[in-house]
């Protein structure tokens, strides 16, 4: 188990959000958490830190500038995603981005278009791909949503989809979307079940906010997935110690 920090960028700040909240005009975004650092402040802690994997959320627009200074902070050391398309990839791995992460761009129309997904396989190479199966929960089953998390498609996460849609990516980023962002607790039925079902590397996103918590995530899928955390760390303005997350999963979750 890897610790994967991230950093969300929404109107240009690093703030931790709800993010099914983001995809609505009727109602509010709520909002956890606005840094008074920047992108770059962030990037270099981690990497000062020896994290990789990490995260760079472009939530909507305006969000650029501060996500290329993270990347130049540390470079290969981040992921990047929000917005990503074919037309612009290149441009985020030439930066300095390890690896896009994509979702809408590859699911749109309620279904998986193999023709995007394979183009952006082929322009930029698996190795600096990550699919983000963002899913919520729908009639007993796990389906990737879009838009924002505000629209479902007719994909179903499962063992047979996961093995399908690794084939054409290096890594996995999981979102709970009903969790993320709340310090409610993790999907544990989740957890459980995508440990059982990847087998490339894969990040868990949703509800984590203790040490606690972490040990139950580690037993529940035995050491296999890596976790990102959020709004409950206290460089986000959580409870939880960010060095405390990291000295657990140096140690390999023993503390």
């Amino acid at each position: 188990m890897e610790f994967r920090p991230c950093i969300d960028l929404h109107d240009g700040k690093v703030k931790q959000i709800v993010g099914s909240t983001l995809g609505y005009t009727n109602q509010a975004v709520v909002e956890n958490f606005i840094s008074h650092h920047d992108a770059s402040y962030y990037a270099q802690m981690f990497a000062n830190d020896h994290l990789t994997g990490g995260h760079v959320i472009m939530l909507g627009p305006g969000n650029e500038e501060a996500a290329l200074a993270a990347l130049a902070a540390y470079p290969r050391g981040l992921q990047i995603g929000g917005g990503i398309t074919a037309d612009n990839a290149q441009r985020y791995i030439d930066a300095g981005a390890s690896h896009v992460i994509v979702t809408s761009y590859i699911f749109h129309d309620g279904q998986l278009d193999l023709s995007r997904l394979e183009h952006l396989n082929q322009l930029i190479g698996k190795k600096h791909l990550v699919i983000d199966l963002s899913c919520k929960m729908r009639d007993g089953k796990w389906f990737v949503v879009t838009d924002k998390w505000t629209k479902f498609s007719n994909f179903e996460v499962n063992a047979k989809s996961i093995a399908y849609i690794e084939h054409f990516c290096d890594e996995l980023l999981i979102h709970a979307v009903d969790v993320e962002g709340k310090k409610g607790g993790m999907q544990e039925s989740l957890v459980r079940d995508l440990a059982t079902w990847t087998s490339i590397p894969t990040t868990y996103a949703g509800g984590v906010r203790s040490i606690d918590d972490l040990k139950k995530f580690n037993e529940l899928s035995n050491g296999k997935l890596h976790v990102t955390i959020g709004s409950a760390l206290s460089i986000f303005g959580g409870d939880l110690p960010y060095t405390n997350v990291v000295k657990y999963c140096e140690k390999g979750g023993i503390m």
